[in-house]
């Protein structure tokens, strides 16, 4: 069935080329109008941050925003804006102890979770939700917009584009032939590109073979990074655990790409089997079926469910019905890693803000 159903989709797809055409003129157009100002894009007077992409999917935004949160929550308050996807509310929302996946979105709530201390924040307007934050949260030091660059309506003071190693914008199309959001060109807005998920030996020619396709404008900086692993938790006590070396693993994964979190586990465990669901998805009644009965008929006596941390947001609505499994679940967090450089990155968001805050509040 599978195979029918890609070949179906392979003779399906010069069909939307023009599509992507059309979608294409559009974008193009509306760029357009900003770059010549007829749309105004606003400034805030507090320094922003925005970490994008050009495509659609998981190029690793989250787990870079986390990277900023962790260099900046000890000098700054930092607050975190995101659109909230899929969440079940509206407007801007500011994250409490309320706050679930469904109110403020599965992202932001793994932002909420782990970074106590930062304002975190949803809103679909940026324009509209960065002044009711500063209403609420005066304090606020810097701004991360998360997945805003195709916001143009904010124009950020430092802009960040993530570009996925597996998947370079430069060999992709737009929507719907393609992944991406917008023309290839969008790059050029960018103040620094990271090339994400990269392998940890990505060898020097390897790197400038990849600059020479991105062909980075002078004033752009570009970085590598690698996904790594901080190590498991208990799913419902969040305290540290480490796996047996006989350990049998159930992959839950609603994320976009689980391949390099699968590559991982099939280090760490006897075996793993991989339960996909869309990005995004929130688990039913028949998937808590499906996982329970995966971990109950596999004939091994160390076994346990394994998650990602976006995963374990989602999974959390559920948690009551899952204790009565009395199946052990893990979270296991992923981080960036610098593969050269990282002192340099580092340098240039510190840079920025403190630049800012002497032009904004002569200090």
């Amino acid at each position: 069935m599978e195979k029918i159903a890609s070949a179906f989709a392979f003779l399906l797809k010069p069909l939307l080329y023009p599509l992507s055409l059309l979608y294409g003129l559009i974008v193009w157009l509306r760029n357009r109008v900003y770059d010549k100002g007829i749309y105004n894009s606003i400034e805030f007077s507090v320094p922003v941050i925005s970490v994008g992409n050009l495509s659609a999917g998981g190029t690793g935004k989250t787990p870079h925003i986390e990277y900023l949160v962790r260099l900046l929550q000890y000098q700054f308050k930092v607050a975190t804006m995101s659109r909230g996807y899929r969440r079940k509310t509206s407007g801007f929302l500011l994250a409490d102890d309320s706050a679930t996946a469904e109110t403020i979105g599965d992202e932001p709530m793994q932002f909420y979770r782990n970074f106590s201390e930062a304002y975190v924040t949803v809103c679909a307007d940026r324009m509209a939700g960065i002044p009711e934050l500063l209403h609420l949260r005066p304090d606020t030091d810097v701004v991360l917009l998360d997945d805003a660059y195709q916001h143009r309506s904010v124009k950020p003071g430092l802009n960040i584009l993530i570009m996925d190693f597996a998947k370079p914008f430069y060999k992709d199309y737009i929507l719907p032939f393609g992944r991406l959001r917008e023309g290839r060109s969008g790059y050029k807005r960018a103040d620094v590109i990271i090339v994400s998920k990269c392998p940890e030996q990505l060898s020097k020619d390897e790197r400038e073979s990849i600059m020479t396709q991105i062909n980075p404008l002078p004033k752009q900086q570009v970085f590598f990074t690698s996904i790594g692993y901080r190590g498991f938790y208990d799913f419902f006590s969040g305290q540290a655990v480490t796996l047996s070396p006989n350990v049998h693993l159930v992959l839950v994964s609603g994320i976009a790409r689980p391949e390099p979190l699968l590559d991982y586990l099939r280090t760490q465990a006897q075996q793993v089997h991989l339960l996909r669901y869309p990005d995004h998805h929130y688990f039913t009644a028949s998937d808590l079926d499906e996982m329970q009965d995966t971990v109950r008929g596999w004939a091994v006596e160390d076994k346990a469910i394994v998650v990602s941390e976006k995963d374990a947001v989602r999974l959390a609505l559920h948690q009551k019905v899952i204790e009565g499994w009395g199946v052990k679940v893990y979270v296991l967090p992923i981080q960036v890693n610098f593969l050269d450089n990282a002192g340099l990155f580092n340098k240039t968001v510190l840079d920025y803000i403190q630049k800012e805050q002497e032009e904004n509040y002569g200090n």
